[in-house]
């Protein structure tokens, strides 16, 4: 029985998923299957875009039979020719001899290693940049060589702005119903998955998958079609920024994972004392991974995750442990950057695991391996308690230090409100006992993230910096292009000392007592001072996010539309 997805009104889902299958490429365990995705549209002319792995053909003919009803196939695109995509190309043919194939040159030359039918009478080759119409829709080709294999290709469909993206952006993971990421718990059940297929399918390659990436850059991408895995049509951005982290190499997390070989266990109760004295030191979130029990593909997911490794390892045949042994050189054969390392040697006589780990990561790129080894016999000595710590202390002290995030029960957090933000104008606002005051500044930009922090500038001698000094709590108004001068000239143009400044204009109160305006503002951020710079003329006011609340749509006042159509000419 057929069992296909409709995904728009002309394109179907073919693939199939596979859950028996034990090992991927015969090297990756699956613990939860793996999808294999083929991709039909039914336009002026019919289009099929890759095939299927051989274990899954049955249910895959079935589903191209049902969804042509009779309609001939008039093309097959074929992105990539390894066999979990390629291998029923023969036998697609067979059933479908009027099929012209789409494929560049070096696609080609390897499907002629595949097969034996006649190739090159049915081809049509392309190269970058190349389109393919069907009728309304047309595809544009895009070359992705070594993501990851030489003959890669990618294609867009110009009409509806979807990537078919071949192995980029794919899974493992079966799919169970569900065709797209957004039905699917994707960053809790599935990221880690996406990750590890990433980091050991293609990770080698991430110069080359940069250069995909910056491709993709210049294409409208509305929804993204993988070869494995769930279909994107939401959050494109935060995935595509998972991948950019990994292509270059950059830790997702400022985390610490260590990964031990122990024999006979004192080499085990030796990194556990090392992560128990991190914890104490306040690293959170540390993972640790028995390089026996746990497959290398999983500890190598987590070595692009992670900012700090450790790897322990026990002297053995004069070497690194096997299983160690094997992970260092994935890790290395993977070209990790940018990561800081610690190494941990033991050995009952002639220890020399840590210099052989060191050798081999020293080949890396832009990684700093601690200077602080420690070395145990047989076991961790009470005396050796120090060496440990020295290491740990070394290694918190590589480690970023965010400061702690402030929550505020009722105080809830529109990020939408940040895309107020311009070079322009903000009323300043501050409470001194129990008179409201305000002031103009035309400098506020978010700063931080993690925490979320803003930067103000305001003019020394000014009234609402005074009272921020002595309170150490702000909001921000940001001003909309319909503000009316006579909002610029009370606010900038008098000062609270004489003047009040809330007699009648519209504003209310937010949750740390202080107004703001809700009439001629599209947002406003309340702030805790944490850090303040003397500029001089200015102080640089440091203020950590507490509320924030987007009150209208209307365009924030930039300072060129100010002086353009605010401001008096005279």
């Amino acid at each position: 029985m057929y069992c296909v997805k409709k995904m728009t009104e002309d394109l179907y889902w073919v693939g199939a998923s596979e859950r028996r299958l034990n090992l991927f490429e015969n090297a990756y365990p699956l613990t939860n299957g793996v999808s294999y995705n083929s991709y039909l549209l039914l336009d002026e002319k019919t289009v099929l875009i890759d095939t299927v792995d051989k274990s899954v053909s049955g249910l895959f003919f079935e589903n191209v039979d049902h969804v042509l009803a009779g309609r001939k196939l008039d093309y097959l695109i074929v992105q990539h020719m390894e066999p979990d995509h390629a291998a029923t190309i023969g036998e697609l043919v067979l059933r479908h001899p009027e099929v012209t194939i789409v494929c560049n040159a070096k696609t080609r030359t390897m499907m002629q290693n595949f097969f034996t039918f006649d190739i090159d009478s049915r081809l049509q080759l392309v190269k970058e940049m190349d389109t393919l119409t069907t009728g309304r829709h047309t595809f544009a080709f895009v070359m992705a060589p070594m993501v990851h294999w030489p003959e890669v290709m990618v294609s867009y469909d110009t009409a509806t702005k979807t990537l078919y993206s071949a192995d980029a952006f794919g899974t493992f993971g079966a799919l169970n119903g569900n065709l797209y990421a957004d039905e699917v718990n994707f960053k809790t059940e599935w990221l880690a998955d996406a990750r590890r297929y990433y980091t050991n399918i293609v990770g080698k390659y991430g110069t080359q998958v940069q250069a995909l990436l910056k491709k993709a850059a210049g294409l409208e991408i509305e929804m993204i079609c993988p070869l494995h895995g769930p279909v994107w049509r939401k959050d494109i951005a935060w995935f595509l920024d998972k991948y950019i982290h990994w292509a270059t190499y950059t830790p997702e997390d400022d985390a610490v994972v260590i990964a031990y070989a122990s024999v006979y266990g004192g080499t085990e109760n030796a990194a556990n004392v090392l992560a128990a004295k991190l914890s104490d030191l306040g690293a959170r979130n540390v993972q640790m991974y028995d390089v026996s029990v746990t497959h290398p593909s999983y500890i190598l997911s987590e070595c692009f995750r992670a900012s700090h490794l450790v790897f322990i390892s026990t002297t053995y045949n004069a070497g690194m442990f096997v299983t160690m042994e094997n992970l260092v050189h994935d890790i290395v054969h993977h070209n990790l950057q940018n990561r800081t390392i610690a190494l941990m040697e033991n050995g009952s006589w002639a220890p020399t695991a840590a210099g052989l780990m060191r050798a081999e990561f020293q080949k890396l790129k832009n990684c700093t391996i601690l200077d602080e080894t420690v070395t145990i016999k047989s076991t961790l000595k009470e005396s050796q308690l120090a060496d440990v710590e020295t290491m740990a202390q070394a290694i918190f002290d590589s480690m970023p230090k965010p400061a702690p995030a402030e929550h505020t029960a009722d105080a809830p957090v529109e990020k939408n409100a940040f895309f107020s933000f311009s070079y322009g104008l903000f009323v300043l606002t501050a409470r001194d006992g129990e008179k409201d005051n305000g002031c103009i500044c035309n400098t506020c930009i978010q700063v931080a993230n993690a925490p979320t922090r803003l930067a103000v500038s305001v003019q020394n001698g000014n009234y609402t910096r005074e009272i921020i000094e002595k309170t150490g709590i702000f909001n921000v108004s940001i001003l909309t292009q319909d503000t009316p001068f006579a909002v610029i000239r009370h606010f900038g143009m008098q000062s609270g000392m004489d003047a009040d400044k809330f007699p009648s204009f519209p504003a209310a109160r937010s949750k740390n007592g202080l107004l703001y305006l809700t009439q001629t503002a599209n947002a406003f951020l309340s702030c805790k001072v944490v850090d303040r710079k003397d500029l001089g003329s200015h102080t640089l006011l440091i203020g950590q996010l507490t509320e924030s609340k987007v009150l209208s749509l209307t365009p924030s006042c930039t300072y060129d539309h100010y002086h353009k159509a605010i401001k008096p000419k005279n």
